[in-house]
């Protein structure tokens, strides 16, 4: 009869167990100098070794010739334990014997002495579903029991259990297995197995697990029903998830304000038969890691993904706003308590509509979002127009008012303007002004070839796009580069050309200093040019316009 993959490859020692060392080296080094204990609880989520490390510790405790704290595995004891002939270890599912007389009869059953091992274990496993009454008929056992007699206790849910049955044991805590591990240990046993697993893979069913390796060789398992060449779509279909690239095509369309581009993806999804409860508990996960991107230095720690997807992840929550995505996780969580009583593809859909146009939202997390972008001096979201594409062009806010101190530009040359009559009599007559020491130019190619990524830039360009479209897709293919003080821009000629007009530039400055709290000098981004190639017309531009005076940047 086939064995599945997880009873398969259960450790038989403590040194073959995954991600619990806390756990399995305390109790080697317990059982190397004899000390015993009479109750053991092991608690923790599911899938992470409770019952595995109780059934080594019942053959360690009766293994004739033990090692370092393991079951030798070669003994008659250990091999009849294994194999189900000796019968003083005994498997309780408290879940179905949880009545005060299922523990009445253990009890009486425990005064009799073993008959082949040197101990009569115990392992009650879901000890938290036993009724209150047999709770109480096991106390005094539990406290005192005869010497020849260990409890090993397992419960995923400790918090149920009495006081006075936690205060009688030794609890060891199971921590949720590490993704890194989990993923090693898939392809091992893949391996082993005669397959072959993508690393990419390999994370993808450890992030599925959620920490609980016995969730992630199961899915394996199912993987390789399918072929034996796992990788990341097979294990999609295998576990009814959406790809990553819809997930960030949704929230995407939640940056944009695009509510009809989000209802034809969750269409899509639809009818390739996704599950709409598990697809919002995805996004919920998707927008929890935009927000540690927003919020910490380097998350990937906490984060089971392959590096493309972890620099994905990085630009599009640079485009969003910290307001828009903890309003995206607050919107999700409730439609996923609605679908519990309602349509469950309704309440998915209505919940994108809203974070899409916060306006049709009357929740704290909408109207932070409104304030915000109040705040920010961007015009509010028009309301979709019928047709659902054809969406108004947003009016200028106030990020396209003009600074009222006119600046020289790199990207033009300011015409020169006569003073008027009577201010240059009034001139005439006035001592003239020393000249000002010229400034020295600024080396463009310099500063450009030590800068650095500016990751900023995207959510720059998201700024800009809710006051006029036009300069933000000029910039779409673009980037930026930081060096002190300056922000140097890489971007096609026709880009640069929008920035000659004054607005543009104030907008473009104004949404600098938004989204980074500084007022950076801006330039274009330029490397020194190989010899023999062709003038890059913008050099010359910058030439004439050192000629002029003009120092080569925006201040």
């Amino acid at each position: 009869m086939y064995k599945v993959l997880y009873r398969k490859y259960r450790p038989r020692f403590f040194k073959d167990v995954v991600g619990q060392p806390q756990v399995t080296v305390t109790l080697q080094n317990e059982l190397m100098r004899g000390r015993v204990a009479h109750a053991y609880l092991f608690t923790g989520s599911r899938g992470t070794g409770k019952t595995t490390c109780a059934k080594i510790l019942s053959r360690a405790v009766n293994c004739l010739d033990p090692q370092e704290g393991d079951p030798c595995g070669v003994c008659e004891v250990c091999k009849g334990l294994e194999e189900g002939s000796i019968l003083d270890v005994v498997e309780i599912d408290a879940a179905s014997n949880n009545g005060v007389d299922n523990i009445r009869g253990l009890i009486e059953e425990a005064n009799f002495t073993p008959t082949t091992a040197r101990y009569r274990v115990y392992i009650i496993d879901e000890v938290h579903m036993l009724s209150a009454s047999a709770f109480n008929a096991l106390l005094k056992t539990l406290e005192e029991p005869p010497a020849h007699v260990i409890f090993i206790l397992a419960t995923t849910e400790v918090h149920k259990l009495l006081p006075t049955i936690l205060s009688r044991c030794q609890r060891f805590d199971f921590h949720r297995i590490d993704p890194q591990a989990m993923a090693s240990r898939v392809q091992q046993v893949a391996q082993l197995e005669g397959a072959q697993c993508e690393e990419d893979a390999a994370l993808l069913i450890a992030r599925i697990a959620d920490g609980a390796l016995r969730d992630a060789l199961s899915l394996l398992d199912q993987c390789l029903g399918r072929g034996r060449q796992v990788t990341v779509e097979m294990v999609n279909q295998t576990a009814g998830v959406a790809a990553q690239g819809y997930l960030t095509a949704l929230a995407q369309a939640v940056a944009d304000g695009d509510a009809a581009a989000a209802l034809e993806t969750l269409d899509q999804l639809h009818r390739e038969s996704k599950d709409m409860a598990r697809l919002c508990e995805e996004m919920a996960e998707y927008f929890r890691s935009l927000m540690l991107f927003k919020t910490m230095k380097d998350p990937s720690a906490l984060l089971t993904l392959p590096p493309t997807q972890l620099d994905a992840l990085e630009q599009q929550a640079y485009t969003m706003s910290l307001p828009a995505i903890l309003h995206g996780m607050d919107a999700l969580e409730e439609a996923l308590h609605k679908m519990r009583y309602a349509n469950q593809r309704t309440q998915l859909e209505m919940a994108f509509v809203r974070l899409c146009t916060p306006e049709l939202d009357a929740s704290p997390a909408a109207l932070v979002r409104r304030l915000e972008r109040l705040e920010s001096g961007l015009p509010p979201r028009p309301l979709p127009a019928a047709g659902g594409h054809d969406r108004p062009e947003a009016p200028p806010g106030p990020l396209g008012a003009e600074s009222p101190r006119p600046e020289p530009e790199v990207f033009e040359r300011a015409p020169a303007s006569p003073p008027p009559p009577k201010a240059a009599q009034e001139k005439a007559k006035a001592p003239a002004p020393q000249p000002k020491p010229p400034q020295p130019p600024v080396d463009i190619e310099a500063l450009s070839a030590s800068a650095q990524r500016f990751r900023q830039w995207p959510e720059i360009l998201q700024v800009i796009r809710g006051s006029t479209k036009s300069v933000a897709m000029a910039f779409d293919e673009s980037a930026a580069f930081v060096n002190g003080d300056y922000l140097l821009i890489q971007a096609p000629e026709f880009a640069f050309e929008l920035l000659k007009k004054p607005e543009q530039r104030q907008r473009m400055r104004e949404a600098v200093f938004q989204v980074t709290g500084r007022a950076y000098k801006l330039g274009p981004y330029r490397l020194p040019s190989a010899k023999g190639q062709e003038a890059d017309p913008l050099d010359d531009l910058l030439t004439r316009a050192g000629e002029a005076g003009i120092p080569a940047q925006m201040e």
